[in-house]
């Protein structure tokens, strides 16, 4: 859905989001305690993250370190001195009922995103436009428990009770919050979509949105074209893409029909409901006074001068828009490059090229085929074995007419078998999946193929040059798919007459 047909003639739509990530760092924020996903509730937990009488927090210096390469690849400038404060509000799965955050002088400062959308013209053709989403700031802070509501509807509201797992609590969480530079849920879909990106190939993080790694708030308002910003409220804890650009719709049509009826827009947090697609009230917005920011006494400031700063900045990586316009250079699609990149497969492309694989038929398998195959498998690339060497190998078996497509597919779910402990070559020999190219061969196959369908041959002499498939089929039959389909072809069609 364009911007245009999203809302009412005369509307213009205004987002801003907030977008947290949580760092995959070994250990807490402020302690020792293990950030494993997934363990039994309440296991790692210490005095610290429990916020017991008397426990002091010390700063995770990889948190940091991580804070600014994320800051720098965001085109953030970095602070110099920054320090930590505490938020106060009732938070009920945070023991000690602040959050360690940062308040006005954030750890960076000042970034800008630049993500593509695809939009369409009147005619329907689509092409690519550019735009530039501004970051206000990335600060650190640290992240709640985990709050499980049990009763029927698994909410709040309805729920007989709720139990509280800590074992989040104080894992190292940035918040990235952009200007309210977005007007389309595309936009705002693509910029999540590409900030996920860059922190996968960076590495601070999984950005795993299913394990909540990766959450967004969406801050949203409507206005007449020409007027003050509008009323915003914040939908919480978007956990998909799609989720986001859902939520977007619904809101901003939402406050729109409300202002047309004469209502209002108040401030407050929503909760967005994916089975209903819709949001609803939550809370009354906070404002910043209620959070009664002040210096937290227990921590030191974080200085970073400039030696640290260009340290991090030489350990940048290849930023995931550099390495999808490196694969387009190559001749790969935008999709795949996109698939490739977004996949975090990059890195066996790269071996499979330098292995002498062709960059577009390495991407082809990359892309496709081999995505399903694991998938049936239900298995992921590293768990496989198969390399970009095998990759580049079996672009080569194929190329050359050892082996058919259909076969390379055979070969590909050998390998995967295999967890990678065999060339494609060797999973091809032993199990006799070679294609049959040898002309002497494939010319006796052929030649007892047209004697034995008399009635097709006369029917292809006729005209119905279609029914050539027939033939090929009935040779792929007795060669069990190994037929060069090719030389088959040119063979039958040379016998034929």
């Amino acid at each position: 859905m364009s911007a245009d047909t999203l809302l009412p003639q005369g509307w213009e739509l205004v987002v801003g989001l907030e977008v947290h990530v949580e760092l995959q760092t070994n250990t807490k924020m402020w302690c020792g305690c293990s950030t494993e996903f997934g363990d039994e509730p309440n296991t790692n937990v210490c005095e610290v993250c429990t916020g017991q009488p008397g426990s002091l927090p010390v700063v995770n210096a990889q948190a940091i370190e991580d804070a600014i390469l994320l800051g720098l690849a965001l085109n953030g400038g970095v602070a110099e001195v920054c320090r930590f404060h505490r938020k106060n509000y009732f938070y009920p799965d945070l023991a000690k009922n602040y959050q360690i955050s940062q308040y006005d002088v954030p750890l960076i400062h000042d970034g800008h995103l630049d993500v593509d959308v695809v939009v369409s013209d009147d005619a329907g053709e689509e092409s690519i436009d550019r735009r530039r989403v501004r970051i206000e700031r990335l600060h650190m802070e640290e992240d709640t428990g985990k709050s499980l509501h049990v009763g029927d509807t698994g909410r709040l509201h309805g729920a007989d009770r709720s139990l509280i797992d800590y074992n989040r609590c104080g894992i190292p969480l940035l918040e990235i919050v952009s200007r309210p530079d977005i007007h389309d849920p595309e936009t705002a879909q693509a910029y999540l979509r590409e900030l996920q990106a860059i922190v996968q190939a960076l590495g601070v993080s999984d950005a795993r949105m299913e394990e909540g790694s990766i959450r967004c708030d969406a801050n949203v308002s409507v206005r007449e074209v020409g007027d003050e910003l509008g009323t915003r409220t914040e939908i919480k804890n978007l956990n998909s893409v799609r989720s986001l650009g859902r939520a977007i719709r619904y809101e901003a049509q939402r406050q729109v029909a409300v202002i047309e009826d004469g209502g209002t827009i108040r401030m407050e947090t929503r909760h967005w409901d994916e089975s209903a697609g819709r949001t609803e009230t939550l809370r009354v917005k906070e404002s910043v006074t209620d959070y009664r920011y002040f210096p937290d006494p227990d921590l030191v400031e974080i200085t970073s001068p400039a030696d640290r700063v260009e340290a991090a900045r030489a350990r940048l990586p290849e930023l995931p828009a550099a390495a999808r316009s490196r694969l387009a250079q190559a001749g790969v699609v935008r999709e795949q490059a996109a698939a490739i990149v977004g996949a975090g497969t990059l890195g066996w492309y790269d071996d499979a090229v330098r292995a002498g694989g062709d960059p577009q038929l390495v991407a082809n398998w990359l892309a496709g085929d081999l995505v399903g195959q694991l998938a049936a498998a239900e298995v992921t690339l590293e768990e496989s074995g198969v390399t970009g060497a095998h990759l580049a190998e079996l672009v080569g078996l194929v190329a050359d007419g050892t082996l058919s497509t259909k076969l390379a597919r055979q070969v590909l779910d050998g390998l995967i078998e295999e967890r990678g402990a065999k060339t494609p070559a060797e999973v091809a020999k032993d199990r006799g999946l070679e294609q049959v190219s040898d002309e002497g061969e494939l010319r006796t196959i052929v030649e007892r193929v047209i004697a034995a369908n008399a009635d097709t041959v006369e029917d292809i002499r006729g005209g119905n040059a279609k029914a050539i498939g027939a033939l090929v089929g009935q040779v792929m039959k007795e060669t069990r798919g190994q037929a060069d389909p090719r030389k088959t072809n040119e063979l039958l069609r040379e016998l034929i007459g």
